[in-house]
């Protein structure tokens, strides 16, 4: 980290430079916006799987070796009277199973009508049956060409109605939904914090410098992921974190600055000498936010998973942009704004924060009974967050569907009526076999090994190239559909599970498929082992991630404040802060607890990487308010005063700002909630709770008291870490001037 004098030449190169700023900024921005817009048509929404899962390599042999893979699309078939074994709807439905086959790109097309009214597809009272296809690609492929697919299918005939449903259906209803999600949290957001910032500043232009510094952090950033989207893969996602966490970031540091600003300028400087204060102050404490919170989120980097790693590169180019705009471009901008920064004001606020006031007493109160309220708020959270103990993990699939969304209703019906195994069937793939093709021997060792799938807890039916095998036996099917699981090489078997298979019933089956007995070496794969696969993946690199952020994270920390307990206790208070998010997010996503008023479907278990995200970004934004606070106590001891002093008026200073910036924080991520989707629901209700929780509870209970509990130890560090006259302990006996940088007579 730069010290006091490189921010203060950092503030120099803005004053002198400050037009130049501005149009490079400008010109920028306008770039970004043309090169970053219609990014979403760039990014993919595949990107859940590592290459190195076995599921993933199934896929791999299913497309390369027998030029198949899962089924994504189906067709829910209706008789508007009578059975679906009658004869108009028979000829209905093998006229649409027809009409499948023949458009390109289509393959794996079968119905109950063409298996020769295999039970398992058509419900138990036979009004509903189904016509099941795979659209050829990667998921990327499959929904671009979903929508020519359906539109293919055409009218249904007279005797039946038809609806669609499967993955590829929904894939295409996610993809549209993230969109509309971004423009209704963004009118939704944006203009609510205006609002709030004209209420927090009093004057239009104040107001509308945060939104500014915003639009060039988001905009910067969609234009890096449509660079990288040309490169690699970028997940669709990464979107929603750029938009919340652009917006957030910016308004937090423009927040921090124009407020020592106008402080400043309160105190009788001019606009220059006010700007070389600000940026020298706040200016530094910005820098190590943003790269505490970068540092937090390209830890998800690590994870050899496309979903992690875009959050990764969004996460770390937006706190990057906006700690970069709020340092140099918010300096120059206020260079030539002047003393009209306050210009259009529509009520007046004092422009000094009190030595003493709410903030500061309560940091006093606090700190006379610094134990009694560390053990209490420590209790209150431990409480918040007992639900997080019966956390379980599952896999996203279409019920993060609104439910009242077609594809979502159309996909429950098929699951309610017929099982959900038929859109969640398990691959397994055996590449080769010794047996030759076509001999009754290699035929006997199939069959026998189907039996013994179809045998196992929770499966339904198993098709393969000798039959139908249910609970034992092997009913017989149409050649021409029991020859897609058989060539020259080896054989694959669809196993088609009873329930849900993307939960903990999935984990036992995918696990006692791959411990069981084989003809020989197997690949499983299907969407519950892509699941097992994935989980088992960040379960193996989470430890790696999580001890790499709390190592940058204290570096960073240490590097500011020079200190071994601020930054052990920085880590320990924002993980403890957490716990209240994590708490929630089981409460209320996993167990259901107001699904109806946020309009999402609990499934019983939550998404394996989506505590991670919630975790990075929140412990990012948690350090943020971590800076803030504690350059302005550190700010405060180094003027001499005492310990507690120091804590109450350092909070005083910043009270009133952290949390206003955690409201207006809030305020951009509960934006998210008016997604469709339910786990970007979650993210945003999760992080606006986390971030809420840190500034009220953490930085004004649990902050000061841990300070005044550690005393003169808040400052310590071995002598073979520290390094520089900011680390000597303030009760050295040398000088102030001496002990710590002064620019132009002020202690910073």
């Amino acid at each position: 980290m730069a010290g006091v004098g490189g921010f203060s030449k950092l503030a120099d190169f803005s004053l002198r430079r400050r037009r130049a700023i501005l149009a490079v900024a400008g010109l920028f921005t306008v770039i970004a916006a043309v090169l970053g817009m219609g990014v979403t048509g760039h990014l993919t929404q595949g990107g859940s799987d590592a290459l190195s899962e076995e599921s993933v390599h199934a896929a791999s042999v299913l497309a390369s070796q027998f030029h198949t893979g899962d089924t994504n699309f189906l067709v829910l078939v209706q008789a508007r009277h009578g059975s679906v074994d009658g004869a108009a709807v028979t000829a209905a439905g093998d006229e649409l199973t027809a009409r499948l086959r023949h458009v390109a790109g289509v393959t794996g097309v079968e119905s109950y009508w063409s298996l020769g009214h295999v039970g398992a597809m058509a419900n138990k009272t036979k009004t509903e049956a189904i016509i099941v296809a795979r659209i050829k690609g990667d998921q990327d492929q499959v929904v671009n060409r979903e929508p020519a697919v359906a539109a293919a299918l055409g009218r249904a005939p007279a005797a039946v109605r038809t609806e669609i449903g499967g993955f590829a259906p929904s894939y295409r209803e996610i993809d549209v939904l993230v969109e509309k999600g971004l423009v209704a949290a963004e009118v939704l957001s944006i203009p609510i914090t205006f609002i709030l910032l004209l209420l927090i500043y009093g004057s239009v232009v104040s107001a509308l410098l945060p939104v500014g510094i915003g639009g060039v952090a988001v905009v910067g950033t969609l234009c890096i992921l449509r660079v990288l989207a040309s490169v690699t893969d970028v997940s669709v996602f990464a979107e929603n974190l750029t938009t919340a966490l652009g917006l957030g970031l910016a308004i937090d540091y423009s927040l921090f600055i124009l407020s020592r600003y106008r402080e400043e300028l309160a105190h009788g400087h001019d606009p220059e000498e006010a700007v070389r204060r600000t940026v020298a102050s706040a200016g530094r404490a910005i820098a190590g936010s943003a790269l505490t919170v970068a540092g937090a989120l390209a830890a998800m980097a690590i994870f050899p998973i496309v979903y992690l790693r875009s959050f990764a590169y969004a996460g770390v180019a937006v706190a990057l942009f906006a700690g970069v705009a709020a340092v140099v471009v918010l300096p120059a901008l206020l260079a030539v704004l002047g003393h009209r920064v306050n210009a259009w004001t529509v009520w007046r606020r004092a422009l000094t924060t009190p030595t003493e006031g709410f903030w500061s007493r309560t940091a006093r109160a606090v700190m006379r009974r610094p134990v009694v309220v560390l053990v209490s708020v420590v209790v209150v959270l431990a409480v918040l967050a007992t639900p997080f103990f019966s956390l379980k993990f599952g896999s996203l699939d279409d019920r993060i569907l609104p439910p009242g969304d077609s594809v979502r209703q159309v996909d429950d019906q098929v699951a309610a009526q017929l099982g959900y195994g038929q859109t969640q069937p398990i691959d397994v793939v055996v590449p080769a076999l010794y047996e030759p093709p076509g001999t009754a021997a290699r035929a006997a060792v199939i069959a026998r090994y189907a039996a013994q799938l179809s045998e196992l807890s929770g499966v339904q039916y198993v098709a393969a190239s000798t039959g139908v095998a249910v609970h034992g036996y092997t009913l017989p099917g149409p050649s021409a559909y029991l020859s897609q699981f058989d060539n020259r090489q080896g054989t694959w078997l669809s196993v088609v599970p009873t329930d849900n298979a993307l939960g903990q019933g999935g984990v036992q089956l995918v696990d006692a498929i791959r411990a069981g007995p084989a003809p020989g070496a197997i690949l499983v794969g299907g969407a519950p082992a892509e699941f097992v696969d994935s989980t088992a993946v960040v379960s193996h690199d989470l430890p790696v991630v999580l001890l790499l952020i709390g190592l940058v994270s204290a570096l960073v920390l240490f590097a500011m404040f020079k200190s071994v307990l601020l930054a052990v206790k920085a880590l320990v208070l924002s993980a403890l802060g957490l716990s209240a998010m994590f708490g929630a997010m089981v409460f209320v996503f996993q167990q259901g607890h107001l699904s109806g008023l946020l309009d999402f479907t609990a499934v019983g278990n939550l998404s394996a990487t989506t505590p991670i995200l919630m975790f990075c970004v929140a412990f990012g934004l948690s350090m943020d308010y971590e800076v803030f606070l504690i350059t302005r106590i550190k700010e405060e001891h180094d003027r001499g005063e005492s310990d507690v002093d120091a804590v109450a008026r350092g909070l005083q200073r910043t009270g009133r700002i952290v949390t206003s910036a955690a409201l207006l924080m809030s305020v951009v991520f509960l934006g998210q909630l008016a997604s469709g989707i339910a786990s970007i629901k979650l993210f945003g209700l999760g992080v606006s709770l986390a971030v809420l929780v840190d500034a009220f509870v953490v930085r004004g209970l649990l902050v000061p008291a841990v300070m005044k509990l550690a005393g003169r130890a808040n400052w310590w560090a071995p002598r073979w870490l520290a390094t520089g006259p900011e680390a000597r302990s303030a009760g050295s006996g040398v000088p102030a001037e001496e002990r710590f940088p002064v620019y132009e007579g002020a202690a910073l």
